[in-house]
């Protein structure tokens, strides 16, 4: 979803900061859509984390790489195996395709991360210099990848930024298998017309930002000049810290009762369990003082984002 929406945007922009685009290459799992664009696009399907299929990827030598490919949280709580070989070891070999090149090569290499970096217990407000201290497998996978971009970077293999996004919200499409996925199915499905399940309970708070917001911090990232950067490379992103109970609020605000009343409560326990350990709310003051800015100021905000952006401005009453 955010792969699609950035290539819409890069699309629509043509440029990055203040360089144009000359080609774009895309890559997935599954085949990715290009569209109409204004420049060359490649389009590649496979599974990236081969040695040999990294080695491909940058063979062409981007300037810009978008490193969005992971398996979400609740794949990688459920597959231990998988998780691994795609959100470590893909990282890795895609590092080692780039250092392989030598040469002076040195992308910009943005990396979409996660507040699940951090594990409880929690202080009030998050800030970058919390312990990384994951309670998970797909946090620790993403801590261990801040790690590589990092060191990868100090040893002038890359020029990394990592961007910890918050959960993406409302998420379009259909429900994927992230424990994050009900914030957005408790919205989008009662939207539509759809009965909608709440696992949690309503007094559960939780980080967000749109996904408006998560492409303007990927190209923000992507064109901020490295010296402004700074050694220390893994920023949290602005969001949104909101209970469940405002989540409900803000719907029934922007759509009315008979909207709300879509959702079904049913609890999980497994879900509710890798809630309870992820952080709630965060101090994004490094990333806001390099320019980096949400899209939204109220969670109505984000309800209405969806809509326009998704819906057309329109949904089932």
């Amino acid at each position: 979803m955010i792969g699609r929406k950035l290539t819409e945007r890069l699309t629509r922009d043509g440029r990055l900061g203040k360089r144009e685009i000359s080609r774009l290459t895309l890559h997935d799992v599954v085949t990715p859509q290009g569209g109409t664009t204004p420049f060359p696009v490649e389009i590649k399907t496979g599974d990236f984390v081969g040695a040999d299929a990294a080695a491909a990827l940058v063979a062409g030598k981007p300037d810009v790489i978008f490193h969005l490919a992971a398996v979400v949280s609740g794949e990688a709580e459920a597959d231990f195996e998988k998780g691994y070989r795609i959100n470590l070891d893909g990282t890795r070999h895609l590092l080692e395709a780039i250092r392989a090149i030598g040469g002076g090569y040195r992308p910009r290499v943005v990396f979409s991360s996660s507040i699940a970096v951090y594990g409880a217990p929690f202080p009030a407000s998050i800030g970058d210099e919390f312990l990384s201290a994951p309670l998970t497998s797909y946090g620790t996978q993403k801590a261990i990848c801040e790690l590589l971009l990092t060191d990868y970077t100090r040893r002038g293999f890359i020029d990394g930024i990592g961007i910890r996004l918050p959960t993406i919200c409302v998420r379009p499409g259909l429900p994927n298998k992230a424990a994050s996925g009900f914030f957005s199915n408790i919205i989008r499905e009662p939207l539509a017309g759809k009965e909608a399940i709440l696992p949690v309970n309503e007094a559960v708070r939780h980080w967000h930002a749109s996904p408006r917001s998560a492409i303007g911090f990927l190209t923000h990232a992507a064109a901020l000049e490295s010296e402004l950067i700074g050694p220390r490379r893994n920023f949290n992103m602005p969001g949104l810290s909101v209970t469940v109970e405002e989540q409900l609020a803000a719907l029934k605000s922007v759509a009315g009762a008979t909207v709300v009343a879509r959702i079904r409560r049913e609890p999980d326990a497994t879900i509710a369990g890798i809630v309870s350990n992820w952080p709630q709310n965060f101090d994004a003051r490094r990333a806001i003082a390099l320019g980096f800015t949400a899209a939204e100021k109220t969670f109505a905000d984000i309800i209405r984002i969806h809509i326009d952006d998704e819906l057309h401005g329109a949904f089932v009453h």
